[in-house]
């Protein structure tokens, strides 16, 4: 298998979740602020141009990073960060779908709409009218969340999972980049700095990212 990373937070969201796991993939870096992620040789593999990807050795290419980290899951079970029953998966499922409709999706365009206009104008559709309230609708949902957080160690409860892996690196980048969160939120605060003070949350940077830049 070889891993196709890159400094964004998508791709972290797998380093992550590696480092938790205690598995190691061969590694290829894409150059996604050079658009490397959007030209023939990348697209050849994985038509949609974005990172991270996962190529297997038959050639199958897996692409987005939740659907990678389901892949994995499967081939190396333990330690679960999915769930090891069906009930454990299915809420693990539900909390990630929670937090990535209801916040990241919404940071995510909201960057590419504002902070990050120069850089995809060209490569996507932008829409620079639109990233105020998407930030706005982000900032209300984390809020939302927050509500429901209330005594749980973890987003799935007890279990520290890909839920929390996922909203994690989202609001890590999201407070780099312009979007900072309201840290002292009763639940996300102090439920931020468990996840931030795990080996892996620092060990998952990415070596190229730069004292007081996006953090992916």
């Amino acid at each position: 298998m070889l891993l196709f990373d890159a400094l964004s937070p998508a791709p972290r969201t797998v380093r992550l979740y590696l480092l938790e796991k205690g598995l190691h993939l061969p590694t290829r870096q894409i150059d996604v602020f050079g658009g490397e992620n959007r030209q023939a040789p990348y697209l050849a593999r994985n038509p949609a141009g974005q990172t991270p990807a996962l190529l297997l050795d038959d050639g199958t290419c897996i692409a987005e990073a939740v659907a990678i980290m389901e892949f994995l899951e499967e081939r190396h079970p333990a330690p679960a960060l999915i769930g090891s029953t069906p009930e454990e998966r299915a809420l693990t499922r539900q909390w990630q779908r929670r937090a990535e409709l209801n916040i990241t999706e919404f940071i995510h365009n909201a960057y590419h709409y504002a902070e990050g206009l120069n850089r995809f104008t060209g490569r996507i559709p932008t829409a620079p009218e639109a990233a105020a309230g998407l930030k706005r609708v982000a900032q209300d949902r984390i809020s939302w969340l927050d509500a429901m957080l209330a005594g749980r160690q973890f987003l799935a409860g007890d279990r520290f999972t890909i839920a929390d892996i996922w909203l994690y690196v989202w609001l890590d980048f999201a407070d780099s980049a312009g979007q900072p969160f309201d840290h002292a939120l009763p639940a996300i605060g102090p439920w931020f700095a468990r996840i931030a003070a795990r080996p892996a949350a620092a060990a998952s940077l990415h070596p190229h990212c730069k004292p007081g830049g996006a953090r992916g």
